[in-house]
């Protein structure tokens, strides 16, 4: 499933640059909805209300650049942009934006899998980065499949690359605690 173009919920509105050559970026996001709050909703069912519109996508992604753009049972994508804001000391961009997206993508595709009632939480995170990304380096798209879901555990697995290109930037797995909601 495709996501609709529908206004973002989570937004940074770019990058400005005064004559000094100083540059700002400005955020905005809604107040987040837990989807705890959302209701008798499966996983399945509440990251496609999140990729349709019908719920705010977490402001996370605002902040770093990225948006849910496919979901599907034991599988979800997600695109981001990098860019100098997210550069480090050696002027490539920082391996947390990369872990940010692979975990993203990986407990996304372990909650697609999930029944109303049932949540998940990261407890493990492995994160391999192969190739680097610069500032200027082009979309990135990170899928996430569901390797196993248990009723106290799950595995899942997921790949960056070029979202153009299909290079491989970096890659994962995690291990994720799957629990009753209170």
């Amino acid at each position: 499933m495709s996501r609709p173009e529908a206004a973002p919920t989570a937004t940074a509105t770019g990058t400005s640059i005064d004559p000094a050559g100083t540059r700002s970026r400005t955020h905005t996001w809604e107040r987040p909805t837990s989807y705890a709050d959302a209701g008798g909703r499966s996983g399945l069912e509440l990251l496609r209300l999140g990729l349709e519109g019908g719920l705010p996508q977490a402001p996370i992604c605002g902040t770093l650049g990225f948006r849910l753009v496919e979901v599907d049972e034991g599988r979800v994508a997600f695109e981001g942009e990098p860019g100098e804001h997210l550069l480090n000391p050696m002027g490539t961009v920082h391996g947390g934006f990369l872990a940010t997206l692979l975990d993203s993508a990986l407990g996304s595709s372990v909650m697609s899998t999930l029944p109303a009632g049932r949540a998940y939480t990261t407890v493990q995170l492995g994160v391999n980065l192969v190739r680097p990304v610069f500032g200027d380096t082009p979309a990135l798209r990170c899928e996430g499949t569901a390797v196993h879901v248990g009723r106290t555990t799950a595995t899942a697995e997921a790949r960056v690359t070029g979202a153009t290109d299909g290079r491989l930037y970096a890659h994962g797995t995690t291990t994720c605690a799957v629990f009753t909601l209170p």
